[in-house]
């Protein structure tokens, strides 16, 4: 009987061959001619379109390269000479060589060690899969192919005949053996790397920025009990594990309110009024003749034409407003209660890191004792969360996470079992069966194109609604909230895809086999039983293995994507030609884009995992995965070392976790592989399989005990942690740690609505306020010294706003600018406030603080001047003429004992702060008044920081 005739009767009576076994005359059920010409007319589709298109990006982006450095190369036109990429040519390939010849340690310089760690791994991952790739040629096709069932085999399809479909036996044997040692190349490779990482690691801990930034040795305490909440309080509590004996800088955290909220509220209607006065100053010598209009909030009292407003009047009155009322709540902080969190600062990072060490399985008091993150890594708003809140935060997380799973679940279904393989849908709609019959290639394009891409749609947003549920969870940094996002990903990928994806389509073929079975008068039972459940599951995950075929093809056109930038080339083109982009906003498309390691990371460790699983099943995946992560590693060096910068450094935090799921999917791809085996063998094969399990976790814990607390810890209290102390010798710089560890509103400079210079002559003419004067300017004095409301550009009328040239309209005038600093990055630039900020205290006509490095061009704008009066000391209070910093009294109660620091911040309040009024509203400088600081032991040295040690009693009102 031919190979047709055999399959035929499916489409019309089930008539099973008599001479074939029951699982053979299963897989005559389930075998269809058009299924498999489909799988192959839509891997050709999808090889085609995807290399094809890729070809063409990859060459656009060479044409294009060298005439765009702000799309192509904004890292090289930013960076400081110290993190400065290398040239590059305007030649078509001049990219190549630079990208080809950069080591590793030089990326490190460049880059950072979370942009070198990624680089790692998918190195890491393209060889192991050319290795596995290797064996899945040598070894799984030519067994499949040779051992395969020759009664059911005969006229199929390449794509059928290379996966264990028709092996039965002792050909099974193959599958264990690969089993083992796709589990021992895997183990190797992150063996091998986990070293790598370990040195690249302690290389990080060693480097002078690390060395010389203040959270390196700077410990965060959270759940502090409501009596410790002052300085004595957490010195306390940090010497319940402090095996160094030496006393720490405390600092607690203040209870800002609604401060956070108006900064954010103020930000977005400066935004907004800025993007409507763009639209209306398009064309300033031909203004349209409407003023622009805004429908009015429910809380606006004033006059209105049809419940709007005049967007320009309200909108700087309201900033007007937000302005005052943060400048009030700023100057009211003091008198605040603290907050459930602060953080203890030691001389040496060894001293920090052994206390915390001492501290990482302890709760003294109560309290969670960790290493401080960055001040820019911090998301101050979940630090105040009380424990249960934060369980209760979790809770609800997973709540939504499972909503969401159930919600996609039905969709994923329908993806899985119909779109992805159109012939079930044709079993169910008859008319849909005659066009795919008819219509043969049309609908091969449609399914080898069409259901990875709406699941790839799908998964571009998940990452932004996983962040917004990680925040609500109780995450205190970014990069935990950024490595718990990528957690989740990949459970959700993992979970959709390979489970309920795999899963769904299995069901769908057995519940159509027992229906069948059904046909012929058999009663229910023997039906299910017929089945064969398992022999179906293994069956359909070969079927269904040239969709993951074809989806990896088309990752190659998403990294050829990702090199051309095609989003940002477009996005930037449309909104330039047909909208009415702000000044901010130029300035901002010129910044070098964040790059996301979350969902970078989540795709290579799924592509990886769906790699493994099918690794037995579809032995050409391998080959598929491998040529994927050999182009892409390639292209994301050059997007790492040109394009993209590293948000937040977190020295190399990511990689434990991308460990961890390479063990759990390698676990998966043996559980994958057991049940093949089970389905079509004996338990023996399985028992050859189960101790690859118990070897994976063993390596795991091994891996744990030898390289994690190296990982984390610079020192952990040991004698050749005791001799670095002494080597280290005595602290080279006492930081007032409050000014570092403030909370952002307290200090954080407001924006100054920007316009474009062209419309400097008209706008005048119709704004009818001003958003600040100078005798609204607030003196503030409380733990964090403040920043006064920022002068800014005095256009005609003294209207306060800051006009930009076209020609300036770019990131590179403006990156050390405290209201676009964020942009940079931690590894763009070197500057000191990458590592450890210091409160943006107005010192130069940016509000930037002084940096070291070469300032970049400054834009040509005009600022308002500012009126400073020198006062002979005779008339100034003598509060204010008080130079050495005394014990301060009153309702503050300082002692200097074995808990308080002679340099607590509560002594040195104006620290940083430029000027400060007389009674009679002038300026006047505090230079006079400064004083060198003196350090523990009394001798004298010269701080980066301005400092003032004025008495604290002045400033606060008496009880």
């Amino acid at each position: 009987m031919s190979a047709v005739r055999a399959l035929h009767p499916r489409q019309t009576a089930f008539a099973p061959d008599p001479n074939l076994s029951p699982g053979e005359q299963v897989l005559q059920l389930i075998a269809n001619p058009f299924q498999a010409s489909l799988q192959t007319g839509a891997f050709w589709a999808s090889l085609a379109t995807s290399l094809g298109i890729s070809a063409g990006l990859a060459l656009l982006f060479c044409l294009i390269r060298p005439r765009n450095n702000v799309v192509y190369a904004p890292r090289l036109k930013n960076a400081d000479k110290d993190h400065a990429p290398p040239p590059i040519g305007k030649g078509i390939f001049s990219w190549v060589a630079p990208v080809r010849q950069a080591s590793e340690p030089f990326l490190v310089e460049k880059i950072g060690v979370d942009a070198v760690i990624f680089l790692r791994v998918t190195r890491m991952l393209r060889n192991m899969f050319l290795v596995l790739g290797l064996i899945g040629i040598a070894v799984m096709i030519p067994v499949n192919i040779t051992q395969g069932s020759k009664a059911i085999t005969h006229g199929l399809n390449a794509f059928a005949i290379m996966t264990p479909l028709y092996i039965f036996g002792g050909a099974l044997w193959a599958q264990v053996v690969v089993a083992w040692l796709v589990d021992l190349v895997v183990m190797y490779f992150l063996w091998f790397n986990y070293r790598r990482v370990l040195k690249l690691r302690r290389a990080y801990l060693d480097s002078p920025d690390y060395q010389k930034s203040l959270h390196a040795r700077t410990l965060l305490l959270r759940d502090i009990p409501a009596k410790l909440r002052n300085n004595e309080g957490i010195a306390h509590i940090t010497d319940e594990v402090n095996p160094t004996g030496v006393v720490p800088r405390t600092t607690v955290g203040r209870n800002v309110k609604v401060l956070p909220e108006l900064i954010e509220e103020h930000e977005e209607a400066v935004r907004e009024l800025e993007s409507v006065l763009a639209k209306y100053l398009k064309n300033p010598d031909k203004l349209p003749p409407n003023r622009p209009l805004v429908k009015a909030p429910s809380k606006y009292r004033g006059q209105t034409s049809g419940g709007k407003v005049d967007a320009i009047d309200y909108l700087t009155d309201r900033i007007r407003a937000l302005e005052m009322e943060i400048s009030d709540v700023r100057d009211r902080v003091d008198n605040r209660d603290a907050m459930s969190y602060g953080f203890a600062s030691w001389d040496q990072i060894s001293q920090a890191h052994t206390v915390a060490f001492q501290a990482r399985s302890k709760r003294p008091q109560g309290t969670k004792i960790q290493l401080a993150p960055k001040p820019n890594d911090l998301i101050w708003d979940n630090l105040k969360l009380s424990r249960s809140t934060r369980k209760t935060k979790r809770i609800m997380n997973g709540v939504w996470i499972a909503v969401l799973t159930i919600i996609w679940t039905p969709i994923n279904a329908g993806i899985a079992v119909f779109l992805s393989n159109l012939s079930n849908l044709g079993l169910v709609w008859p008319a849909f069966k005659t066009q795919l019959e008819a219509h043969h290639t049309a609908w091969s394009i449609v399914q080898g194109i069409a259901a990875p891409a709406i699941t790839s749609l799908f998964y571009l947003l998940l990452p932004s609604i996983f962040r917004r549920l990680q925040v609500r969870a109780g995450d205190v940094t970014k990069t935990d909230r950024e490595r718990h996002v990528l957690r989740n990903l990949y459970s959700f990928f993992t979970l959709n895809n390979l489970v309920v994806f795999s899963i769904f389509s299995a069901v769908w073929q057995y519940v159509t086999i027992v229906i069948q079975y059904n046909k012929n008068n058999n009663d229910l039972w023997t039906s299910l039983r017929q089945g064969q459940f398992f022999l179906v599951i293994t069956t359909t995950l070969c079927q269904i293995s040239p969709f993951w075929v074809t989806w990896l093809l088309q990752r190659n056109l998403g990294a050829a994507t990702d090199l051309a930038q095609l989003w940002q080339l477009t996005y930037v083109w449309f909104a330039r030609t047909f909208m009415s982009p702000t000044p901010r906003q130029n300035i901002e498309w010129t910044a070098p884009p964040a790059f996301d390691y979350a969902s970078y990371y989540n795709y290579f460790l799924f592509y990886a995992t769906v790699a493994l699983c099918y690794a037995t099943l579809q032995p050409i995946v391998l080959v598929v995965t491998a040529l994927y992560f050999t182009i892409d590693s390639f292209l994301k060096k050059y997007l790492l070392m040109y394009v993209f910068v590293t948000k937040t450094e977190s020295g190399g935090q990511f990689w434990v976790t991308i460990f961890n799921r390479m063990i759990f999917a390698t676990m998966l791809s043996n559980v994958v592989i057991a049940v093949v085996v089970k389905a079509r063998g004996e338990w023996t094969l399985v028992a050859a399989i189960a101790p690859l399990l118990v070897i994976l976790v063993a390596f795991k814990w091994y891996c744990m005990k030898s390289f994690d607390l190296d990982l984390k810890y610079y020192a952990r209290g040991g004698s050749q942690d005791l001799e670095r102390m002494v080597a280290e010798g005595k602290a080279g710089k006492a930081e007032k740690i409050s000014s570092r560890f403030g909370h952002p509103a307290l200090y954080q400079p407001l924006m100054t609505p920007m316009v474009h210079a062209k419309a400097r002559h008209v706008l005048a003419e119709i704004y009818h306020g001003r958003l600040n004067s100078d005798a609204q300017q607030s003196m503030t004095f409380s733990d964090i010294a403040m920043q006064p409301m920022n002068e800014t550009s005095k256009p005609p009328q003294n209207v306060p706003f800051e006009f930009v040239p076209e020609a300036q309209q770019d990131f590179q005038y403006y990156k050390n600018r405290e209201d676009f600093r964020s942009e940079a990055g931690d590894d763009m630039l070197s500057d000191s406030r990458a590592q450890t900020p210091a409160p943006s205290i107005a010192k130069n006509e940016f509000g930037s603080a002084p940096s070291t490095r070469d300032s970049s061009p400054a834009p040509a704008v005009a600022r308002m001047p500012v009126h400073r009066k020198q006062f002979d000391q005779s008339n100034v209070p003598a509060q204010f003429r008080v130079a050495p910093a005394a014990p301060a009294a009153g309702d503050v109660g300082l002692r200097h004992g074995p808990y308080t620091d002679p340099y607590d911040d509560r002594t040195n309040l104006l620290g940083s702060v430029g000027d400060v009024r007389t009674p009679n509203g002038e300026f006047m400088a505090l230079d006079h008044f400064r004083t060198p600081l003196e350090s523990r032991d009394g001798s004298e040295y010269h701080d980066t920081t301005p400092r003032d040690e004025l008495s604290y009693d002045y400033f606060r009102s008496k009880r």
